[in-house]
């Protein structure tokens, strides 16, 4: 088997964010093509990735889809710049390879998860993700009362999650979100006040058994994320996710001494080198690669054993298309140090789940994992024929 030629996709999302989807669709001579996702979706860095894309495709076109490790080292090593990292880079060789893996699943007739040694487990948990833009339809609300964050998590409840994740201080009770300048350093006592009025609240709504997971998206430093983990200690979260930027590890684990909650970070790291003086300092206590950016499935895969030497649990970042959900649910369910699978609330919204051929949601806070060759997703008629791009040979 030979691959043929590459599909870049840009995908159109209506009232969903600021996300913006790149889809790498592999073709080979027998037929079978695969779905990869490159994972810079939201805010900036979607062009970016489409147009490495388009480089990088030309270097695979011949080879044979199924020597994933094979293709990876290529484009790592005669690439240049790969070997630097960075988010545009790993974006461009994770959905390559990703769809090399939904190419390998069909053409063995198997779920990814059998190639990855097996189902671990036949449900996976997970949270609703991104409360402070609400939950449900409409969602990306902008106003900071009280009151949304109540109705969000009450939304949440009701469908049967029994973990939600939130920012609780990018947003004012009114006016513009909160500048990252008035985040570092010491947080003030208005945005203290604010953020705390808001988790004793989710915590009264939640009662003691449900989990809240603190989201901080590095807009926090070393002091201020400590200042905050002060304040919400007491109100038991599962963890705090990027208190700081991840690029110093000796940050994390000042934090790390500093606070009992245990810390999360890796949307923003990359490859299993990036991860490294995270995982062995002990700074985190789990692990959130994107599969989309991390260097793929290949390159996700031995990031999480190396967590797995430390005892570091694993949440995928899941923040784009059906695409990039199929691909989480499919690798999560094979790792044995999975902790809980991340919903985000743009993956609920019509804009999204229509880009999809399927619809996969979970049921009382838990995600069946898809049984259909490869990653069990494709694109929907509607997102091919609303898809801008072009085809690589």
């Amino acid at each position: 088997m030979r691959i043929t030629s590459v599909d870049l996709l840009r995908l159109k999302t209506e009232g969903a964010g600021p996300v913006r989807p790149i889809i790498c669709r592999i073709n080979t001579d027998e037929g079978i093509y695969g779905l990869g996702e490159a994972g810079v979706a939201i805010v900036s860095g979607a062009t970016a990735a489409y147009e490495l894309l388009k480089d990088y495709a030309t270097r695979i076109i011949g080879m044979n889809p199924l020597h994933h490790e094979v293709i990876w080292e290529k484009l790592y090593k005669d690439t240049f710049w790969a070997q630097g990292n960075g988010a545009i880079i790993m974006a461009a060789v994770s959905a390559i390879d990703t769809a090399l893996w939904d190419i390998r699943g069909k053409h063995y007739d198997a779920p990814v998860y059998e190639l990855l040694g097996g189902k671990q487990r036949s449900k996976l948990r997970t949270y609703a993700s991104q409360l402070q833009f609400g939950w449900g339809i409409p969602a990306y609300n902008r106003d900071g009362g009280l009151q949304k964050y109540e109705d969000a998590c009450k939304a949440a409840l009701d469908e049967g999650y029994t973990a939600v994740k939130v920012n609780f201080f990018e947003q004012r009770k009114h006016g513009p979100n909160v500048n990252y300048l008035e985040t570092t350093g010491f947080l003030s006592s208005e945005i203290m006040n604010t953020a705390e009025e808001r988790i004793a609240r989710l915590r009264e709504l939640m009662g003691p058994d449900g989990d809240i997971l603190l989201e901080n998206h590095a807009m926090t430093d070393a002091v201020s994320s400590i200042q905050f983990a002060h304040m919400a200690e007491k109100y038991r979260p599962m963890f705090l996710e990027e208190p700081a930027t991840p690029l110093n590890s000796k940050v994390f684990e000042k934090i790390a001494a500093n606070t009992n909650i245990p810390l999360a970070t890796g949307e923003r790291t990359f490859t299993r080198w990036g991860f490294r003086p995270l995982i062995e300092s002990g700074a985190i206590s789990v692990a959130q690669p994107d599969i989309g950016n991390c260097g793929g499935i290949t390159e996700c895969k031995k990031i999480c054993d190396h967590a797995h030497l430390y005892d570091v649990g694993v949440q995928t970042h899941v923040c784009s298309s059906p695409i990039s959900v199929a691909v989480s649910l499919q690798f999560e369910a094979a790792i044995p140090n999975f902790v809980i699978h991340e919903h985000h609330v743009g993956n609920t919204l019509p804009g999204i789940t229509c880009l999809g051929k399927y619809n996969y949601q979970p049921k009382d806070g838990y995600f069946e994992v898809p049984d259909l060759p490869g990653f069990g997703q494709d694109l929907s008629d509607y997102a091919i024929q609303t898809a801008t791009g072009e085809t690589i040979r």
